[in-house]
């Protein structure tokens, strides 16, 4: 497969399965452009929402003053997370068409359970269930730490579709497709029907990338800058493979880009890339990668032998790198989620923006 004259490197990916574009937003104007693109999928959580909102500040403060009107007794969080809710809704409206093209395996609109929620297995498992109804076509971040993964087997069993989140490593991507396959056991063993269930396993490569950064600048060491740009491609390149050879039935998905080879390095796997807006905007325009199936080319073994010399890195490639139990101390799970926590108060304080205005 490669590029012509006339098709953009997006369009030429997406022409032919079974790799995917789904976008990393739910801006509506973004993604109208990313599925005129092929994307066939889409995401919402608490950060993009607050892009959201502000990319259109008038209409959702207006919205807020109406929710607030409407529910006198609601928080502040209780009113940002309807907000979340109704751009997710927006989104997985428009995503529909896809979702009954591909029988639920995309058409998949994300929405992230709260991340204060992460240290209650049952909680996790109940809000994604309750935000599994809002739409029939909405597929549930949880994410890839001790108490996640156990959320995540418990609420695949309940007939929740998953996207698995704050995942940046072969162990972790394992461990959620090990309770993915234990929860779809449970649920065909209760006679129910599991070929619409459509779930996906996120590694975030480049928040891998960074994190290793983080580690090399800490530490002092030594090593050429440009082998740090491959460390998420290697780690799902090998996650991939262990997909494939296990039977695994869910997809990985390639998310958080930091450079082209994040798109490019995975063409032509059974996978899902989902880049930011501003990165399809940027493939589109300036990307000069040809367009061929690059899945099973391995990473140069020069560069993973120089990776290997970092121990987070092995942490994150090895598959027995971490235990479950490690998942919530890991760097880059940490940074995630304070990242993730910060925005749920940003979130907050738009909405007391509107509630409690400034004299």
């Amino acid at each position: 497969m490669t590029t012509t004259t006339t098709t953009t490197p997006l369009e030429a990916m997406t022409a032919s399965e079974p790799t995917v574009l789904w976008n990393d937003s739910a801006d509506p104007r973004e993604l109208a452009q990313s599925i005129a693109w092929g994307a066939v999928g889409a995401t919402c959580n608490p950060v993009i929402a607050v892009s959201c909102v502000k990319a259109d500040l008038p209409r959702w403060s207006d919205r807020m003053a109406q929710i607030a009107a409407e529910r006198p007794t609601a928080s502040e969080s209780q009113i940002g997370w309807q907000v979340v809710e109704e751009i997710s809704l927006e989104a997985a409206a428009m995503l529909l068409p896809a979702y009954e093209k591909f029988g639920g395996r995309n058409g998949r609109l994300s929405m992230q359970t709260d991340p204060r929620l992460a240290r209650d297995a049952v909680a996790l498992a109940d809000q994604a269930e309750a935000f599994s109804r809002v739409a029939p076509n909405v597929i549930v971040k949880i994410p890839a730490t001790a108490k996640g993964i156990a959320a995540i087997e418990d609420a695949v069993a309940r007939g929740v579709s998953i996207n698995v989140t704050v995942s940046f490593s072969v162990p972790q991507a394992i461990a959620a497709a090990e309770a993915i396959e234990r929860g779809m056991a449970t649920r065909e063993a209760a006679g129910h029907d599991v070929s619409a269930m459509g779930h996906v396993v996120t590694i975030m490569v480049g928040r891998l990338d960074d994190w290793l950064k983080d580690c090399v600048a800490r530490d002092g060491v030594d090593i050429d800058p440009t082998y740090l740009e491959w460390a998420g491609v290697a780690a799902f390149k090998r996650a991939y493979g262990i997909f494939q050879e296990r039977g695994f039935r869910s997809r990985l998905l390639s998310a958080a880009f930091r450079n082209t080879k994040h798109w490019s390095e995975f063409v032509g796997g059974d996978v899902v890339i989902s880049p930011p807006f501003a990165w399809q905007q940027r493939i589109q325009d300036e990307c000069e990668v040809v367009v061929e199936d690059r899945m099973a080319i391995p990473v140069d073994p020069a560069i993973i032998d120089a990776l290997s010399e970092l121990p987070e890195f092995r942490r994150a490639y090895d598959p027995d790198g971490m235990t479950i139990a490690e998942f919530d101390g890991f760097g880059a799970t940490r940074k995630t989620m304070r990242q993730f926590l910060g925005a749920d108060e940003e979130l907050d304080h738009l909405v007391r923006d509107i509630l409690v205005p400034a004299p």
